[in-house]
């Protein structure tokens, strides 16, 4: 088994993932230097495609703009990056294919660039077929090119996997669904509609009745409020702020024609439905669960095998940009520049500078009899006004407005639906697209040049879930979607399914609503009501009997473990929350240990003392007593709590260096197949006995001299064919790495990754000398204790016919196409998807993606998550970009750059980044400005992009020419693949306040607790002040700067210190002052602590600290010896985007 490791799926970098979309061709094509390969069809656009080894499938565009390809849409083809031209008298190299198939292109003409870049296309006609040269394309050898990546690009299905383009005819298991259209007759005008996070119901709203059954409005209408042959008043009209000298430019929509008559929408063609067998979708053996099908789809047996194929290329050193010659000291741009007149103060909410669409809200005014929400109009465009542009487009000049941080945390961006849409949509906290305006074809896709994904955290802990028992789950027949609030009910007994559009019946017990208890009102259930919604299962959703909660514990207890002094923090946690582990009478417990040899724990009821038994055959491990290893809880815990009172001092003399970590894992593994179950592993070393035995690859010299970072990848396969096994027996593993030393996590992480278990890491952990390290395990271990839990699941991930899914982000298994296999789900994973259109989406206006997660609850109670999303389809270049989600972006290239950095490089991974930029900004400005003008012009959704992508790749992941361990830089990339995107960001780009004049004004107030709202600040030395004292939160670490001028009071008041030289070194703890000033810092610090599942350790540092380095590194704004300033960075893509 290859051993690349840490692809998007589960592949090791050699194979290929799963398309749910046309296979590519597997060869990899080895092209000649100067010879372009032909393609014939329009390949998806990737934009992080490596120079070097690049994925045949998705890589983060669609290949074919990166490539010049004679496209299909009006995209015009540029200097392709077929090879990547060396220096002069050097041969050129190889470029790997970019996915899809290959085009003929001519040679273009390429300017010499001052740095490193993925070439981008200038403005030309379809080109002509390829003249075949022996030269390079390039008239300037020693330029070297960079590749880009591909977004969307479907890769080639393993073995036996069907794609959708090419469906079987006979029923599959729940696949990802087809839908042609999502038209249908509205529901009755009763329907009240409300969802977790509702929007203020539009006034004058209603739903209309007169809708006759039968076939419905065409398909070009879901859930608008449109009737025959008018487009509706705009839902939102904009400020009319126009584009400079923008009179030739296309209406962002058709202006409103004129009075909407009332009356029933037009008949729908009856061709514009599926006719044949459902398409790679049909019914599956109908009361299994999502993951219970006995075929659920095709099953390949490798599936973690082929995820990415690793190819070879070349490397770029130096960050992008190096070449740009001379940077003025002080940008002139930035020189006395006041924050813009054209962005006034933006209140916290940020609700007009950040969320397209939602500028000067306005009523919209149903017309009376009009359709209801499962219709929406021809044209969604329509709802702008012709001479208006949104607040999302207003143009920004990024050379020239510095202050475009907003003063409060970035929320995503409301889809351009009419309110009663919106406000059943599923809330962005858990399900969210990087463009919230979707496409109508791969070719618009492929223009835009941004990448098209979802970002999910499924398990979430909600505040508020309706969860519905019933014996019977209504599902479509066809493609087994589960009801949600955006089908359509034809009649009170017939309802259309919003991914693939057949009609299904409504049984019977759906026609009782238990909430309202009244009958005949299917459309006002919960189910339809909610976007997010759990439902308890019946017993066709098991394949056997719940599992009980199980939970085994394996400790390092060899003397470097010991010497760290863990082992007492977690023998107390466990002692301090024994009686909080989720769980029932059933609940089971379990403990190994090890060091050179492996130790038991017999637990039987009855003993009177927990018996030590030691296994010291470590090649050819047993259980030596199976049946009492693993012991119920409630009948034992006083057995569990002695040994947990006695296992540090039994294990305080040792000697025992070596450490046997893979037959530890092996016998975990045998005691908890039976039952399923999590794993808990502590490890404080690098296991150098038995199997699974690693060696050190880190070279502490090269850390910050390497061109590239060597080493990504596991060393071993054991650790993921380990993790695999877990996962086949409903097994995860997670993972608390506790070390001063090297412990190559790219290798045991993968028992993680492939398991959906989590990893946890603490560098220079050590109970005397690290106290920091010591709190932040302890809250994170009393988390992970006692937050809820979800065993043997699986989660499906459905959307409309023409959308095809065809790469994951996250720690699971890929059962099938789309199928993960999550042996534990907990509330802090997040997960990411890309996409692809693989059919025009011409006749919908309304697409839906619906996720849906089968779980074991720690009860014993099978249950099923389900949340749905619906996003407008759009046919223009304006719209797709008025709606794009900068943060969704940023997160979902993050995740695709970890892959490409094993799979390829590190440096391919950030010119990937960089091109990212640089091509959707150019696209912008080539298809959508219609003035030139000088400048870094941008619309202002996508204002803090350039920042973003500067902060990756000045991100430990990331980041070169500083000194950065190979564990924290394989922490971050893990944590990158695996956070939420909330949490991701702050890791990201780290918030800055100031917190040494803290008031009361705008104060939040949280249980009767007042929590001050300082402004956000750039992430730039000028912002701070010797005389304040500055926090910074950095996700998993929080820094407070005290300036050294820094004012007494806030000196006295919140620290508790006469002056700044009294400050001590290595505090980490605020004293509890009864001062306001005290009180207001802590309230702050601990509500920011409150809003996420793990416990950033906080830093009180001065200018002479250690950590002073750590906390300067985040000043992303700022250049050092080898990153660029954002102005500087700025200027690289300027100069990249006008060539």
């Amino acid at each position: 088994m290859s051993t690349a490791g840490f692809n998007s799926q589960n592949g090791t970098g050699t194979g290929q993932t799963y398309a749910n979309g046309p296979s590519q061709n597997p060869v990899a094509l080895q092209q000649l230097p100067g010879v372009s390969y032909g393609m014939t069809n329009q390949p998806p656009y990737n934009p992080v495609q490596a120079k070097a080894p690049a994925p045949p499938g998705p890589g983060l565009y669609p290949a074919g703009l990166y490539q010049p390809i004679p496209p299909v849409s009006s995209y015009q083809p540029g200097p392709p990056p077929t090879s990547y031209p060396s220096s002069a008298g050097q041969p050129l190299l190889p470029r790997p294919p970019m996915g899809g198939h290959p085009s003929h292109t001519p040679p273009q003409s390429a300017s010499p660039s001052p740095g490193p870049r993925m070439p981008m296309p200038p403005a030309q006609a379809t080109p002509p077929p390829p003249s075949v040269s022996s030269s390079s394309y390039y008239p300037n050898p020693q330029q070297p090119m960079t590749p880009a990546w591909q977004y969307n690009t479907p890769t080639p299905p393993l073995g036996p996997a069907t794609s959708i383009s090419a469906p079987p005819m006979g029923p599959v298991a729940n696949h990802v669904n087809p839908a042609a259209t999502l038209a249908g007759p509205s529901l009755p005008s009763s329907a009240s509609y409300s969802s977790a996070a509702p929007l203020p119901p539009p006034p004058n709203m209603s739903y209309s009745t007169t809708q006759p059954p039968g076939p419905g409005m065409p398909p070009t209408s879901l859930h608008g409020y449109t009737q025959p042959g008018v487009a509706p008043p705009p839902m939102n009209p904009m400020a009319p702020h126009t584009y400079q000298g923008q009179s030739n430019r296309p209406a962002y929509g058709p202006p409103p024609t004129g009075p909407t008559p009332a009356g029933p929408p037009p008949t729908m063609k009856p061709t514009s439905f599926p006719t044949g067998p459902p398409v790679a979708n049909a019914t599956p053996p109908p009361p299994k669960a999502d993951g219970a099908v006995a075929g659920n789809g095709p099953q390949a047996t490798n599936s973690y095998n082929h995820l990415d194929n690793k190819m070879a290329g070349p490397t770029q050193p130096g960050p992008p940009g190096r070449h740009l010659g001379h940077y003025p000291s002080l940008p002139p741009g930035y020189q006395n520049t006041s924050a813009p007149h054209a962005t006034p103060p933006i209140h916290p909410a940020m609700q007009a500078a950040t969320q397209p669409y939602t500028q000067a809200p306005q009523p919209y005014q149903q017309p009376p009899g009009g359709p209801g929400p499962a219709q929406l109009s021809p044209s969604l465009a329509a709802m702008s006004l012709q001479s208006s542009t949104p607040e999302a487009l207003r143009v920004v000049n990024l050379l020239q407005e510095r202050n475009l941080l907003p003063p409060a945390p970035v929320p995503a961006p409301t889809p351009c639906l009419t309110q009663d849409l919106q406000k059943l949509n599923c809330s962005p906290e858990v399900f969210r697209s990087t463009l919230t305006s979707i496409p109508q074809t791969q070719s618009l896709l492929n223009k835009a040049k941004m990448p098209l994904g979802l970002l999910l955290h499924p398990f979430k802990d909600l505040s508020q879930l309706p969860v519905v028992t019933s014996s019977t789950i209504v599902r479509c027949r066809f493609c087994r979607t589960y009801i949600n609030p955006f089908v359509s009910f034809l009649d009170q007994r017939r309802w259309k399914c919003n991914l693939c559009y057949r009609v299904n019946d409504v049984p019977e017990e759906f026609m009782y609503n238990p909430v309202s208890r009244s009958y005949g009102e299917p459309h006002k259930r919960p189910e339809v009501q909610n976007a997010t919604i759990e439902f308890i299962a019946p017993s066709e959703y098991m394949l056997r009997p719940p599992q009980p909660a199980v939970y085994l514990f394996v400790l390092d207890v060899s003397h470097n473990a010991v010497e760290t002094g863990y082992l007492n923090v977690f023998c107390q946690s466990l002692l301090d929350n024994i009686s909080s582990l989720p769980g029932d009478s059933r609940t089971k417990v379990g403990f190994i240990t090890f060091d050179s040899t492996i130790h038991f724990y017999n637990l039987q009821e009855g003993l009177s003392q927990p018996q030590m038994l030691i296994v010291s055959d470590i090649e050819d491990i047993f259980l030596p007593t199976p049946d009492s290893l693993l012991v119920n809880l409630n009948e034992s815990k006083e057995l569990v709590q002695d040994l947990l009172k006695s296992l540090p001092n039994l294990f305080e003399k040792t000697m025992e260096t070596q450490s046997a970590l893979g037959s530890a894992l092996q016998a975990a593994f045998k005691l908890l197949s039976p039952t399923g179950g999590r794993m808990s592993v502590f490890q404080t070393q690098l296991p150098n006995l038995g199997v699974g035995a690693l060696q050190s690859r880190e070279d502490p010299n090269q850390r910050a001299s390497a061109k590239d970072i060597q080493h990504l990848a596991p060393a071993t396969d054991f650790y993921k064919k380990l993790a695999l096994d877990c996962s086949s027996q409903q097994v995860a593993v997670d993972l608390f790495l506790l070390s001063a030393q090297y412990c190559d996590l790219a290798s045991l992480g993968c028992i993680s990754r492939y398991s959906a278990g989590s990893v946890y890491y603490y560098p220079s952990y050590h109970h005397q000398h690290n106290p920091a390290q010591v709190e932040r395990f302890q809250k994170d271990l009393k988390r992970y204790l006692t937050r809820k839990i979800g065993f043997e699941a699986v989660m499906r991930i459905r959307c409309t016919k023409g959308l095809s899914i065809h790469t994951f982000h996250g720690n699971f298994f890929v059962r099938s196409t789309d199928l993960l296999s999550l042996p534990n789900v907990n509330p802090d994973a997040g997960f990411a998807v890309q996409m692809s259109i693989e059919e025009n989406l011409d006749d919908m206006q309304v697409v839906s993606f619906q996720a849906a997660l089968l779980y074991t609850s720690s009860k014993g109670e099978r249950r099923i998550r389900v949340h749905t999303l619906c996003l407008p389809v759009v046919n223009s270049l304006s719209d797709i970009f008025a709606g794009a989600d900068v943060q969704a972006i940023t997160g979902l290239l993050a995740c695709m750059a970890v892959d490409r950095s094993v799979t390829a490089s590190l440096s391919d991974a950030r010119d990937a980044m960089t091109n990212a930029a640089i091509d959707s900004l150019m696209s912008y400005r080539q298809s959508v400005l219609t003035i030139q003008q000088p400048g870094l012009l941008v619309p202002a959704c996508l204002r803090l992009f350039p920042l973003y992508i500067l902060a990756l790749l000045k991100q430990k992941a990331f980041r070169t020419g500083t000194s950065t361990r190979l564990d924290d830089r394989v922490f971050a990339m893990l944590q990158l693949k695996y956070q939420p995107l909330a949490y991701a960001m702050l890791m990201i780009h780290p918030a800055l306040y100031r917190v040494d004049d803290l008031t009361d004004e705008g104060a939040l107030n949280i249980n009767e607790r007042t929590i001050p709202q300082p402004r956000l600040l750039q992430l730039s030395v000028e912002k701070l002040s010797r005389e304040g004292a500055f926090l910074m939160d950095a996700g998993i670490v929080i820094y407070l700067w005290i300036g050294r001028n820094c004012h007494s009071n806030f000196l006295t008041q919140v620290l508790g210190v006469p002056n700044y030289a009294a400050v001590p070194d290595n505090l980490y703890l605020l004293p509890e002052l009864d001062t306001a000033e005290s009180q207001r810092t802590r309230a702050f610090i601990g509500w920011l602590r409150d809003q996420r599942p793990f416990f950033p350790s906080l830093h009180i540092i001065r200018d002479e600290s250690q950590l002073k380095a750590s906390f300067m590194q985040n000043m992303i704004e700022d250049r050092t010896e080898s990153a660029l300033s954002y102005y500087e960075f700025l200027l690289h893509l300027q100069q990249q985007i006008s060539k």
